[in-house]
């Protein structure tokens, strides 16, 4: 167990409390760091601690990156561009470049979107204009909605819409594909090999791979990637939820990047890790304890593929991180402790550049950097 003073810790104050926290993936971006606070996004670039900062939002507990993202870093022709949901039921296109002032647009309030909490939202997957045209909300209202941020002048077409030949006071407004679900939704997640699914938990123990781009009608064979749906499930949830010890869980669904098959989420005090290749009536390959108290977040590490790490959303024990090696994964974890008690982690994410994976959690009004390995050279 590794106390805060045993960490090489990096830490940024924010001027409120801090919501949500995610790194940005992309190749050309993988030194960003978006953080929502009560009334602003921040986004930090960690090698040189630039700060770019978007005031007058709502309450932002979610943020998602568009692919469209490139670092200052990387070049002159730099793009921040990321959707952020407030607790209004509101969600936000933020835009800012190198060529162009901030823009922030708002959409998905009033009848047409969310009616209840949003819990999660992501872009879509895939390499193409998808990547960055589609964004995926969650809600326990019971529903996912893929929201096309670019939608044709026809709103009923598909059809392919750039999203520099319209400005924003001209363009249409985002349409949005609904697909219900039986039960409140908690967490979804893309893959970035395909832009046809997502992964979509529910708050009874259930983790569905839904392929929105499929008609309903249409059944294809052997393959999960044609599927409509295809449900994981786990169990010690599913049982609670059935007998009624329990109706709704903490839950936190993470695909990981470097195997479409592997996927892994905590529900609870457990831990799961679903091969989708060889599934079994659902049930995951690996189960492990985690927090008596109940989870927080899930995060797969993009760097290290193997490593994963979830938080505690208890203050009991402080702020907590149980970072496990799926290679041991019966193995005690390293623990590490941000912060004594009574403070707790609200988000926390990988960071994506290379060396040493790095977590940041939100603690507070504080973003904590830690390493969680030894450099091999040192």
């Amino acid at each position: 167990m590794l106390q805060p003073d045993d960490l090489k810790l990096i830490k940024h104050s924010h001027p409120t409390d801090i919501f949500a926290v995610r790194a940005c993936c992309n190749d050309d971006a993988n030194d960003l760091l978006a953080i929502g606070g009560d009334h602003s996004v921040e986004v930090l670039q960690i090698e040189s601690l630039f700060s770019y900062r978007v005031e007058n939002l709502v309450f932002i507990p979610f943020l998602a990156w568009s692919s469209r993202t490139i670092s200052p870093a990387a070049g002159e022709d730099w793009v921040l561009e990321l959707t952020a949901a407030g607790v209004s039921h509101g969600l936000y296109l933020l835009t800012k470049s190198s060529t162009a002032e901030e823009t922030v647009y708002p959409f998905g309030g009033g009848l047409h979107g969310h009616h209840g909490k949003i819990t999660d939202m992501v872009f879509c997957g895939g390499h193409g204009e998808d990547s960055s045209r589609y964004v995926a909300t969650v809600s326990d209202d019971k529903f996912l909605m893929v929201w096309d941020l670019y939608p044709p002048p026809d709103a009923g077409s598909r059809a392919s819409a750039s999203e520099d030949s319209v400005s924003p006071s001209a363009r249409p407004s985002p349409t949005a594909y609904v697909v219900p679900f039986p039960h409140a939704l908690t967490s979804v997640a893309s893959h970035p090999s395909t832009s046809k699914e997502f992964l979509v938990s529910d708050v009874r123990g259930s983790i569905f791979l839904s392929d929105w781009r499929s008609d309903p009608e249409e059944k294809e064979e052997d393959s999960w990637r044609h599927s409509s749906l295809v449900e994981m499930v786990e169990p010690y949830a599913v049982a609670g939820a059935s007998t009624g010890v329990r109706n709704y869980w903490s839950a936190s669904v993470s695909w990981r990047r470097d195997n479409i098959d592997i996927v892994g989420a905590a529900y609870g005090s457990k831990f799961s890790i679903w091969d989708i290749s060889s599934l079994q009536g659902g049930k995951p390959r690996m189960v492990g304890n985690t927090f008596a108290d109940g989870i927080q977040r899930f995060r797969w590490c993009p760097t290290y593929p193997d490593y994963f790490a979830i938080s505690s959303q208890s203050p009991a024990k402080g702020a907590l991180l149980h970072v496990h090696n799926i290679n041991y994964v019966h193995a005690q974890p390293n623990v590490l402790i941000l912060a004594p008690r009574p403070h707790f982690i609200r988000d926390f994410d990988f960071l994506a550049l290379p060396g040493i994976p790095r977590i940041a959690a939100a603690i507070g009004k504080v973003i904590t950097i830690v390493s969680i390995g030894v450099d091999s050279e040192t």
